[in-house]
Order: structure tokens, then sequence, then C-alpha cells
């Protein structure tokens, strides 16, 4: 909202060019339309206009391999939205799935699971990649909801990093608890990884 000395200059400039009708609707204008710092912010951090896309606020777990530089939600053509990522792996391993949760928090304070998915991909060791997940996700952001993702477990062919209480700590960082640190466990990925020490033989006939 303009103060009183902007709306005294922006007077001083509309006398010397309009005529005193169109000098009252500037500064009617300016009162019916008031743009302040705190709304502004507001509109940039949840919402681009430019594609659409509605911005996640990520809980980093910095123990785990992944790392998450940018979530957002972008609109399908068939109205419904997908989840895009921009990863960083700090790992030795090439990285080929995560299990995420996406929760909501209102202005009560009170906290929802919204989504909670396990998705394949691939990011090389040391790489970045930007992953956009094909299944679709019908998410739709209430006015004053803020909505906050979390990695729960990142998955390679040697290991898994599964975090420890997942959903007690992403609920206290939603509510803006910060003291509790998410710990990780990683064991050895028997599903995925290739039998040791196994050896072909070749018959001769």
């Amino acid at each position: 909202m303009l103060g009183k000395s902007g709306l005294l200059i922006l007077a001083g400039v509309a006398l010397s060019t309009a005529p005193l009708d169109r000098i009252h609707k500037i500064l009617q204008d300016t009162q019916d339309y008031p743009v302040t710092h705190e709304k502004s912010c507001k509109s940039c951090l949840s919402f681009s206009p430019q594609t659409g896309d509605v911005s996640i606020e990520v809980f980093q777990v910095l123990d785990l391999p992944l790392n998450i530089h940018e979530a957002s939600l972008t609109k399908t053509e068939r109205g419904g939205q997908v989840l895009k990522l921009s990863l960083g792996n700090s790992s030795d391993v090439k990285i080929i799935g995560l299990r995420y949760s996406i929760v909501s928090i209102d202005a009560r304070n009170e906290v929802q699971i919204r989504v909670n998915r396990t998705e394949g991909f691939s990011v090389p060791a040391y790489g970045t990649k930007t992953v956009t997940f094909k299944t679709p996700i019908r998410l739709k952001q209430r006015d004053g909801e803020r909505l906050i993702l979390m990695i729960e477990q990142v998955v390679s062919r040697e290991s898994i990093w599964e975090v420890v209480k997942a959903k007690e700590a992403l609920e206290s960082y939603a509510r803006g608890d910060y003291s509790i640190l998410p710990t990780v466990l990683r064991v050895p990925n028997q599903v995925d990884s290739p039998p040791a020490g196994r050896q072909i033989r070749f018959e001769r006939d």
C-alpha cells in the first residue's frame, strides 16, 4: 500500500497532466486494490503464473543420499497433477527409486497425509536429474494450506535407506517443531542386488 509520501508524489505528477476527476480515480484505485508485501510473497511461494505449477515445501533428511532441490505439482491436460522433482544424488551408487509423503497443514495447525507413494527412476552416482512422475495426483490445495514433502525411503540396487519414524518427524516439522531430527537406517537390498558369488558355467558338448 502506498504511504502518504507516495500518494503526494503521485498526486503531484497527476496534477500536471490530468484533470481533477482523473486524480480522484487514481487515488481511489490505490485504496481499492492494496498490495501488501506479505500477500505478494505468499503468491510467489505457492503459485507460478508462468507455468501454473504449485510449489511444495521440502523437509530435507540430511542423512539420505538423495536431496530434493525443488518440488512442484504440474497440471496435466486431463485436469490432474503430476509431481516434478529436482534431485541430487550424493552417493557413489545409482539411485533407482524412492518413497515419499506429502502432507498438508491448515490454519488450525492440523496435519493431514495427502499422498504416500513409491516411484522408480534412475539418478547416477553423484549426479543430478529432474524427474516428472507419470502417476497422476488429484490434490486440491485449500486456502491458507501448506504442502510439505518428505522422502521416507531411498533405494539403490545395493542398499535401502529407511527413515525411522518418518510420519512423526514430518508431522512435527509441519507444526513448526524442528527439534526432531529424523534418523536413517541403511540395510542391504536383498531384492534388487545381484546374487553375490554366483558363477555361470558353460558345459561343452
